[in-house]
């Protein structure tokens, strides 16, 4: 005796998708309840008014910003293209310097020139403003050093066949480093107590007889003699001295 054949699925059992099937049985005669969804947790602040107990309630939501949007990186943010060439100083022609190192020496040589003459009286600048005016064809003031003079021989004595008259006779020679015009001379007179009774200054052209040399220069390391005549302010002088100006 053959066992019955099974009752047969209906097809539309093989045609439910597969959420279908795992979705938990419901029975029958109850409708199935859609599925509940849960809304994003939110900041809420609520605003409670107490005078007013049937006013609505206001939420304020406060939604948290990704740490790598523009919002939370700061919305000051400049564009990358705006650092990099808009900001970038352009660097300065290379043929700028050379002509600004020029006007600085032309500066310099200026001020050089302007002030030679007082450049010529310091010992440690003469040497160099000489070179440059050597090179410019510039004239440069005479040197100036009284104290490197000095005298040789000294003697003065009475005129003869001249009463009252003195004649002075030196020798000086120059010892600086460098020319020097001629110097002038101050001759002073004392008496036997030491008191000088009489004091004169002499120019170059008064104890140097031509006044071509007079006028020039004595070079370093040259000598020369002097002779001119004074007049004796009292018989009593016995001492002299000289210094140069």
């Amino acid at each position: 005796m053959s066992e019955p054949n099974p009752p047969r699925r209906p097809l539309a059992t093989f045609l439910r998708p597969a959420v279908e099937a795992d979705a938990p049985s419901v029975p029958q005669g109850e409708e199935a309840s859609p599925p509940s969804v849960q809304p994003p947790a939110v900041d809420a602040v609520v605003a409670v008014d107490e005078g007013a107990s049937a006013a609505p309630i206001a939420m304020v939501a406060e939604v948290a910003s990704p740490p790598d949007s523009p919002a939370a990186a700061g919305t000051a943010q400049e564009p990358v293209f705006l650092r990099r060439h808009g900001t970038q100083s352009q660097p300065a022609p290379r043929w700028q310097w050379p002509l600004v190192l020029m006007l600085g020496l032309l500066l310099l040589l200026q001020v050089a020139l302007a002030d030679r003459a007082k450049l010529a009286a310091q010992a440690t600048s003469r040497p160099w403003i000489a070179a440059l005016c050597g090179v410019l064809r510039c004239t440069l003031p005479a040197w100036h050093e009284p104290s490197a003079f000095t005298m040789t021989s000294r003697d003065v004595r009475p005129v003869p066949g001249q009463a009252g008259a003195l004649q002075v006779q030196a020798s000086i020679r120059n010892d600086a480093r460098w020319a020097q015009a001629w110097p002038s001379l101050r001759l002073s007179l004392s008496d036997a107590d030491g008191r000088v009774i009489g004091t004169g200054v002499f120019a170059p052209a008064d104890y140097m007889g031509n006044s071509t040399v007079a006028t020039g220069s004595i070079e370093p390391g040259q000598s020369a003699q002097v002779a001119f005549h004074v007049r004796e302010p009292a018989a009593s002088t016995v001492a002299f001295s000289f210094e140069f100006l």
